[in-house]
């Protein structure tokens, strides 16, 4: 069986990610908010340095609950510096903080997170393949830029937007492609 050539077929949670949640459509709010901050964390690391150390973000970041990442204080800062299960980028850290709390005013505003993704989608699910960024992520990327996000670059946002399954970018000849 065919998978898109990025999939390292030596590290099954890698396959599993890329056969069962890659390219699905998922946007449930938690899940939208856990990948948006786990993709800001990718930044300059390849996505299975990120998917290997998911469960112990999942445990470090509190099942990903956002009221309690939006109260996180210098302290809880320091406990995730010095998780050596997670990714200990000082920056990246307290943009997640950062990024909670507008991921959280944004969901306030528009009803669900999907909701504001929406207003640039117009609900629709884009086939492309081997492009890094798109119009679609330029604009999401400058307008979460502007609500003071970080971390969020349009080629984070495209990677996001593949994730979540607003972008299907399975290669031709993997077995999960589609037109």
């Amino acid at each position: 069986m065919n998978r898109c050539k990025w999939c390292n077929l030596k590290n099954p949670l890698y396959v599993k990610y890329h056969d069962e949640e890659w390219g699905v459509a998922n946007f449930d709010d938690k899940y939208l908010f856990m990948m948006l901050i786990l993709e800001s964390f990718q930044a300059g690391l390849s996505w299975e340095c990120v998917l290997n150390k998911r469960d112990n973000f999942i445990k470090a970041y509190d099942d990903f609950e956002i009221d309690k990442i939006c109260n996180y204080d210098d302290s809880k800062i320091e406990e995730l510096y010095n998780n050596k299960g997670i990714i200990r980028n000082k920056l990246k850290i307290k943009a997640s903080i950062n990024n909670a709390r507008v991921f959280r005013n944004i969901v306030e505003e528009y009803g669900s997170f999907y909701n504001y993704l929406k207003e640039f989608t117009k609900d629709k699910i884009y086939y492309e393949i081997g492009l890094t960024h798109s119009d679609l992520s330029d604009m999401i990327s400058k307008d979460l830029q502007k609500r003071k996000m970080k971390f969020v670059g349009s080629t984070i946002i495209y990677a996001y937007l593949q994730a979540v399954g607003i972008v299907n970018s399975h290669d031709k000849d993997c077995f999960l492609y589609k037109k």
